[in-house]
């Protein structure tokens, strides 16, 4: 059976209306995305991605992004405040494993199976601020570490991990939220540094493209290059399943459609719009089309990586990391 292929984040508020539960079952996306907008607490949350598969009649893939930092929708009181990513690199591979096993412990007792985390894009001196703190440090093959540590940590929770920005954004100085980052670096060097740590994790099951032009191998960004999503598939040897970085940013040019369009013509499985209304949504929907065979078998792949939360010492796992971050009680 095949879907849509999107993942649709345009719910406007804490509770799905008739009208959004309406929209999703006739679209029939492959997932939902989440955001602070629509949490409120874990009751809540549990509702609200219940009704949201409701809708599309099956155990369908909801994400969000709990990175920590400045990129987490789940906070306090309900949930932990984690620090960012970077913060607590120093404290090692097992600290890392530690604090994104218990994000997804969090995530998995409301409902959500995946998260867009983590971020291998490898920091520099003047990676733009909105990402820098987001990264795991400036060496690849100690991102790749950590990075394998958060992922092991999520697909032991039972939620699925999102590689991305594939296949870098560390040398990005613009934030692509707003603008087009351009990298002017040439193959060689990226495939040393940049690509690096995504070619060490290319046997996670989903991944996330980066808005950014690479000057040396095409002129569209990633997102939109075939060039570039075959370099991810040849090169960096990813075969997950490959979604695009929110369509609604400014980096990308076109209607959203177009974007969503040259997404999949470029060879990406899944079409993320994370914010807009079901009138901004169904061109995207119709643009997105179904689901082709190759993503399809992608989805299922990821699909059997997901299964119901290991069982932990919730109290004794935290305190461990504590131990190791120096993180307050």
């Amino acid at each position: 059976m095949t879907h849509n292929a999107t993942i649709l984040g345009g719910i406007a508020g804490t509770s799905l209306t008739p009208d959004e539960a309406a929209f999703f079952r006739a679209a029939d996306p492959w997932g939902f995305i989440l955001f602070g907008r629509n949490v409120a607490d874990p009751d809540q949350l549990r509702r609200l991605t219940g009704d949201l598969r409701a809708a599309v009649g099956r155990d369908a893939v909801i994400t969000v992004d709990q990175e920590g930092g400045r990129v987490q929708r789940l906070r306090g009181p309900h949930w932990m405040d984690w620090p960012a990513p970077l913060d607590q690199a120093g404290a090692g591979a097992r600290a890392m494993w530690l604090r994104y096993h218990l994000i997804g412990q969090e995530l998995r007792a409301v409902g959500i199976d995946s998260n867009c985390a983590p971020t291998l894009d490898v920091a520099q001196a003047d990676t733009h601020p909105f990402l820098r703190n987001r990264c795991f440090g400036t060496d690849p093959a100690r991102v790749a570490e950590l990075g394998r540590a958060a992922a092991d940590g999520m697909l032991a929770a039972g939620v699925l991990p999102v590689v991305k920005h594939m296949p870098g954004h560390g040398r990005a100085v613009a934030d692509s939220h707003h603008d087009l980052p351009t990298v002017t670096a040439c193959q060689a060097d990226l495939a040393d540094l940049d690509f690096a740590p995504f070619r060490a994790l290319a046997d996670l099951p989903m991944g996330m493209t980066a808005h950014i032009r690479f000057t040396d191998l095409d002129d569209a960004p990633a997102t939109a290059s075939r060039r570039m999503i075959d370099l991810i598939r040849g090169d960096i040897g990813f075969d997950g399943l490959l979604m695009t970085d929110d369509i609604t940013m400014n980096a990308l040019s076109g209607t959203q459609a177009e974007r969503a369009a040259a997404s999949v013509a470029a060879g990406c499985d899944i079409v993320l719009h994370c914010n807009g209304s079901i009138a901004q949504m169904e061109p995207v929907v119709q643009a997105a089309g179904a689901m082709g065979a190759d993503a399809m078998r992608r989805a299922d792949a990821a699909l059997t990586r997901r299964h119901a939360p290991d069982d932990a010492d919730i109290g004794a796992l935290l305190a461990e990391w504590r131990d190791l971050t120096g993180a307050p009680a």
